[in-house]
């Protein structure tokens, strides 16, 4: 399966002009699958300690605007969050969008950090604490949001259900990427899995860029950056299945 990962703005003007210079990448490079950062296209609501309801809905509405543009990508599956309302309740919730249209929702984020910088707790609701598998064709994935790359139990959960690749779209700091590229790795490592991680970037440094994708023994085999910010990567999905019954996975079965 052939796969995307990676960074965007959510600026107006920059956005426009990296979302059609990524369609032009998945039209030459034709993926499968392409994965967009945490709750990409909108503002950071969360960098702000206060929740206003009126960003909150215009985030939404914005949010659902894009969802109708994906098909702009020319792929079979995308993978991305939304900020989404359910029974009053405001939730960073996963979802899968098909190439003929539909949106099915995954799970919602259930680890949210709350302090500077990073006002999760008081923007969103708890989700799923569960870490349950997802399908997209051929593909048996998870999803870990950002924070949730550091749920280390939920790797060992998937080399046992056969997840194939960990889907992780991220809204980080370039200062923190060498720590979060680290629990990329050890995530493949751990569950057997292809690792695909793409991040929103910011003019003001909030979030740094830089997506990934890391095979199940934990090579990088792609890194995005300011001068590559797309990168589309063959991932051979048997190797993964291969990968459970080898070192150090089986050790734990």
């Amino acid at each position: 399966m052939r796969v995307t990962v990676c960074e965007l703005p959510h600026e107006p003007a920059a956005l426009e002009s990296a979302w059609a210079a990524l369609c032009a990448h998945t039209a030459r490079e034709s993926p499968e699958l392409v994965l967009l950062p945490e709750l990409a296209m909108v503002e950071p609501l969360w960098e702000t300690d206060r929740l206003e309801l009126a960003r909150w809905r215009a985030a939404e509405e914005l949010a659902d605007r894009w969802l109708a543009r994906l098909p702009e990508l020319r792929t079979t599956f995308v993978v991305g969050t939304r900020p989404i309302t359910i029974d009053g309740k405001l939730f960073n919730e996963g979802y899968l969008a098909f190439s003929d249209g539909p949106v099915s929702p995954l799970r919602r984020k259930s680890f949210l950090p709350d302090e500077p910088g990073s006002w999760e707790g008081h923007w969103f609701d708890r989700g799923d604490a569960a870490f349950p598998p997802f399908r997209a064709g051929a593909l048996t994935f998870g999803l870990n949001i950002c924070t949730e790359l550091w749920a280390l139990d939920s790797y060992g959960e998937y080399a046992r259900r056969g997840v194939q690749a960990i889907l992780a779209p991220r809204a980080t700091a370039s200062a923190t990427t060498s720590k979060w590229l680290a629990a990329g790795v050890a995530a493949s490592v751990r569950s057997g899995a292809f690792g695909l991680s793409s991040n929103r970037v910011e003019s003001t440094g909030a979030c740094g860029g830089v997506g990934w994708i890391i095979s199940p023994d934990g090579e990088v085999l792609a890194r995005t950056s300011a001068d590559a910010p797309f990168a589309t990567v063959e991932i051979d999905l048997a190797a993964a299945t291969a990968a459970r019954s080898s070192y150090p996975r089986y050790v734990f079965d």
